[in-house]
């Protein structure tokens, strides 16, 4: 370990562990293994060296602090403090070694785990584990609607990618969502993005059980992967639901009116028509894939063409690698010709 008095961290901004105060020898120790076989640098610094704005340029994976009695008085209870209010490091795991009789304390003054100093060395490392999961799952997930995000959406198609199985890629959009998340408030706009959350999680899974994913790329965007022969099933589902349920976000006499007005997003005053449910689809069928990026790519294109059509719809590519054949597109049942 090194030395309690160095005022640096030692890791590389963001790649390592950060341990503050002197720890027990076998919590060193566990915590030096622990990083070895995780490829991570761990750093020190004495309580007193410890300051917030250095660490919120680059902060460290995992904050480990000792601790030798309960909270009252406690150099580490004003740490955890300041980094449960900073908007950067309230997200980094912080592990609270103290005795076993303060355990409950110190998780009451909002430490996110404590490490026993009379655990065992697997312990610690099974803790140090646990901590790190939870870390990168609560990172990639987006805290409206606990849908898994960017990083988890890239790793989900390259999966696809490798093993070959044939998949579509669906990118989700709402049409109108910011006329009217500005007319009825960003808690109503939230509502509506869990709502649709929650529509398609109910749509993929209800259709393809565990082999779908839903990804919520932010905002009102959304990504989901589903086997090729699921697609229409998926959407049509998807686009059915989204509007039965999006009209009722709406005030009756904009519901009966079936538009209000408002600005668009050149600042014109204009009629705003009721939200409606986008849907742009690339599949394997005809196309070969390397990269989640070309998947990406392709789903955006055709989420774009498929907002330029009235209503919600779902839009196919139907090219392939060496053609140029038309998408096609769909609307709900109730709006075909």
């Amino acid at each position: 370990m090194p030395s309690r008095d160095a005022a640096i961290p030692t890791p590389m901004p963001g790649e390592g562990i950060l341990a503050v105060g002197p720890l027990a020898p076998e919590l060193g120790a566990a915590l030096a293994d622990f990083a070895r076989r995780r490829g991570l640098g761990v750093g020190a610094l004495a309580p007193e060296a410890f300051a917030v704005a250095p660490l919120r340029v680059a902060p460290p994976q995992l904050l480990v602090v000792a601790a030798h009695g309960p909270p009252d008085g406690e150099p580490a209870t004003r740490l955890i403090e300041a980094c449960k209010r900073d908007a950067i490091l309230q997200s980094v795991p912080l592990l609270v070694s103290a005795p076993p009789t303060t355990l409950v304390d110190w998780l009451s003054v909002g430490a996110d785990d404590v490490l026993s100093t009379s655990a065992s060395a697997s312990e610690l490392r099974a803790r140090l584990s646990a901590a790190l999961r939870r870390a990168q799952r609560d990172l990639q997930a987006n805290p409206s609607t606990r849908l898994p995000g960017g990083e988890a959406i890239t790793a989900a198609i390259a999966e696809r990618i490798a093993t070959g199985e044939p998949f579509a890629a669906c990118y989700a959009d709402l049409d109108h969502f910011k006329e009217f998340n500005d007319r009825y408030g960003y808690a109503q706009g939230d509502d509506v993005i869990r709502m649709v959350g929650r529509v398609l999680v109910d749509a993929v899974y209800g259709t393809t059980r565990d082999r779908g994913f839903v990804g919520h790329i932010g905002g009102d965007d959304f990504l989901f992967l589903v086997p090729s022969q699921a697609v229409e099933t998926t959407c049509a589902t998807a686009v059915r639901e989204a509007d039965r349920l999006l009209p009722a976000r709406y005030s009756i006499p904009d519901r009966q009116a079936g538009y209000f007005f408002g600005k668009d997003r050149r600042g014109r005053l204009d009629r705003v028509p009721l939200m409606t449910l986008s849907i742009g689809v690339v599949t394997t069928d005809r196309r070969s894939f390397v990269h989640p990026a070309q998947v990406s790519e392709l789903a955006t294109e055709m989420k774009s063409y498929a907002k330029s059509l009235p209503g919600s719809v779902w839009v196919v590519d139907r090219r392939s690698d060496t053609t140029a054949e038309p998408s096609q597109a769909h609307l709900p049942e109730e709006s075909s010709p």
